[in-house]
């Protein structure tokens, strides 16, 4: 599916495909691969549904590149585009610099609090700002957007440990230029705890 210029707003959703020891990982080693592939694609229906908005295009970023965007899995009408190979601050990059230019955020499939309001609450929070995150409690984020007037900032995700309690702090240090703002807090799901 083409993505579409007329619009200015975009909200992309990096998806995997759910397949048991390739999706949620972390969640399977406590409540088994298959129970963590099928909570990871019925969380991601969920979500879809919801995040539907005529304010913005909603565009999947699918892994594997291939078989994401030949899935059956994801509703026909929504774009795709391939994540591409890197750990996620390479594809999360790819995804800025690959995109029209305008606002942009980014989000996990695996937030099951997350609603239209809160996607809403950051993209008017880019109008005053360069940049925006919705922080996560361990320390990580669920949500980074940007206002993309300029081109993406090449240091953006240089040095961020990624899955540890310093990854929104290593991802602002990687931008000090600009200006950013924060949303609510959300849980993402990585381990059963968060369940």
């Amino acid at each position: 599916m083409i993505i579409s210029p007329k619009y200015r707003r975009r909200l992309v959703i990096m998806v995997k495909e759910p397949r048991p020891g390739k999706v949620k990982t972390r969640l399977g080693r406590r409540i088994g691969l298959t129970a963590s592939a099928w909570w990871f694609r019925h969380q991601t229906r969920q979500l879809l549904r919801r995040l539907q908005d005529p304010r913005w295009e909603l565009i999947l970023a699918v892994s594997p590149d291939h078989e994401g965007l030949q899935s059956r899995v994801w509703p026909q009408g929504i774009a795709r585009i391939p994540q591409g190979q890197g750990d996620l601050g390479t594809r999360m990059k790819a995804v800025f610099d690959g995109l029209p230019r305008g606002p942009l955020c980014i989000i996990g499939a695996d937030i099951p609090g997350v609603t239209s309001r809160e996607i809403w609450q950051a993209f008017r929070s880019i109008g005053d700002h360069d940049a925006t995150f919705g922080p996560a409690p361990d320390g990580g984020y669920w949500l980074i957007g940007l206002k993309r007037n300029s081109p993406t900032p090449p240091q953006l995700f240089h040095g961020v440990r990624w899955s540890t309690a310093t990854a929104l702090q290593d991802t602002i240090a990687s931008i000090p230029d600009l200006k950013i703002a924060t949303v609510a807090e959300l849980h993402d799901v990585d381990e059963a705890a968060d369940l």
